[in-house]
């Protein structure tokens, strides 16, 4: 039996109650040998052990979401949410092979599309290698939750999965708004 500081105590008192499968989730990540991390943070990770000494064929970020404030304009909220993914982009880019990729999937539909996940990552680097429907039933036991809202799912159609790699060195940097 493992023991546990008090940050993970409340870390898992949090999933158990807010998460009902949470726990379970974890222990059989766990008895198939993955390591399993919280309180990572994506805009940060390529500077904390054990990610600063890694790399990686690909990283993945699915629905990311830096949250929703009532009293924001639609300007902040997408401003705020493109800041958490440029972010992203710039710390992951270290973690990669040079032939890696990085993965996003994102709703594709309305406010989301404001994002430019393209354009974002050209910015740092990257170039769209594709993009591709997502589709929840290629993912067993795979469900969507809102960041602490609860055990809700959320609707996660349309949405889609970009694939990004390192531009090459001769490549033009450009990019297109996303469709």
């Amino acid at each position: 039996m493992a023991l546990l500081d008090k940050h993970q105590l409340q870390f898992s008192e949090f999933l158990s109650t807010n998460y009902e499968n949470a726990l379970s989730n974890i222990n059989k990540l766990r008895s198939l040998g993955a390591k399993v991390m919280h309180d990572v943070d994506a805009t940060k990770m390529a500077n904390v052990f054990p990610f600063n000494c890694m790399h990686f064929d690909r990283v993945v970020y699915n629905f990311p979401l830096a949250g929703f404030f009532p009293n924001e304009s639609k300007e902040v909220e997408i401003w705020r949410h493109r800041m958490l993914v440029q972010q992203f982009f710039e710390n992951a880019k270290s973690m990669i092979h040079i032939n890696g990729e990085i993965h996003v999937t994102h709703k594709s539909n309305g406010f989301f599309k404001d994002w430019n996940l393209e354009f974002l990552a050209s910015r740092v680097g990257f170039r769209l290698i594709e993009e591709v429907p997502f589709n929840l039933k290629d993912y067993p036991g795979y469900r969507t939750k809102y960041g602490f809202g609860g055990d809700k799912n959320f609707d996660c159609i349309p949405s889609k999965t970009y694939k990004f790699g390192l531009k090459k060195r001769n490549e033009k940097a450009g990019y297109r708004f996303m469709k």
